[in-house]
């Protein structure tokens, strides 16, 4: 498990270089293009934490010191549904851009709506479907969530045209789809799952955080620490894991399960008596007061010590 470095820097980087129009970004873009340089690119939505700074980090890793790290600051409207959260989510550009700064990012795009959809956000033709997958755990209370976010990380590879894109865990059936959509679609991308932040106390870096109270925050925490029990009982199984889990859920005042599964890293359901060994992921969503929160971790099931890697690729 990765926690939350303590952040001592008091340097500010040359911030990044800002495009707000598909014009900006192409011409910000050229010279990599054609140095032949790899691009390395975080969508993100703003509201930018130490989370999003480690997914800038790795991109700097894949990419090297010499290319190109773009960073997207874009709160999507297709993947908000009616009474979700889109006017309230933060909007924090000016400390987006010192967080990009201290990571040594290059170019920020920054766009309005209209540049994402220049026909307006249900004016696109060809939305990416997805599938079968798009319909459970996140997609069973989000119906539309998936179809949205694939759309706009679909035009924003297309606009950015990286060769490889950072994503984290934590949002990790996004991930999963993201990979399969970029495989799918030949879209010519490395998509890269990097490790889940979390606070020292074990809570996952969430831009959601900030709407919890001092109360909510600590009643939170059950999420960690049930997928955690889910990690240490694996060794007994899957239902083991899950029991574990969900007990600690059960005695989390203030906690509204959505939902507590079990499934193959693919996101499949898994054999009704896996083999020791197999390798699995645990995945929890609740509310705490009216805040949405997910997490998840990866788990062997039946034999070996608990898993606390969440490294990915």
């Amino acid at each position: 498990m990765t926690t939350a470095p303590a952040d001592s820097r008091t340097d500010t980087r040359t911030r990044p270089a800002v495009a707000r129009t598909r014009a900006e970004l192409a011409e910000l873009l050229a010279p990599a293009r054609r140095d032949g340089l790899r691009v390395g690119f975080v969508p993100t939505m703003g509201a930018l934490h130490v989370g999003h700074a480690s997914l800038m980090a790795r991109a700097r890793a894949e990419v090297g010191a010499q290319a190109p790290v773009v960073v997207s600051v874009f709160v999507n409207p297709t993947q908000f549904a009616a009474g979700e959260d889109l006017d309230a989510y933060p909007r924090t550009l000016d400390a987006d851009l010192e967080v990009c700064a201290r990571e040594g990012v290059d170019v920020v795009y920054a766009p309005t709506v209209h540049d994402v959809y220049p026909d307006g956000p249900e004016g696109t033709v060809v939305r990416p479907d997805p599938g079968p997958l798009g319909s459970v755990l996140e997609g069973g209370s989000r119906p539309t969530h998936f179809g949205g976010v694939l759309l706009v990380v679909a035009k924003l590879f297309g606009l950015v045209r990286p060769d490889v894109a950072v994503f984290g865990q934590k949002d990790y059936q996004q991930l999963v789809l993201v990979r399969r959509m970029a495989a799918d679609l030949c879209l010519g991308v490395e998509v890269v799952g990097a490790e889940t932040v979390r606070e020292p106390d074990g809570l996952a870096l969430s831009s959601r955080n900030t709407y919890l109270d001092a109360e909510q925050r600590q009643q939170a925490l059950a999420l960690s620490r049930a997928l955690r029990a889910g990690v240490d009982a694996a060794g007994g199984g899957a239902a083991a894991a899950l029991a574990a889990a969900r007990a600690v859920l059960d005695d989390a005042p203030g906690v509204e399960l959505d939902y507590l599964a079990l499934t193959t890293p693919d996101l499949a359901p898994l054999d009704a008596d896996p083999p020791p060994g197999t390798e699995a992921r645990i995945l929890v969503a609740a509310r705490v007061g009216t805040t949405r929160l997910i997490d998840n971790l990866p788990l062997h099931l039946g034999a070996g010590p608990a898993q606390t890697d969440e490294g990915d690729r």
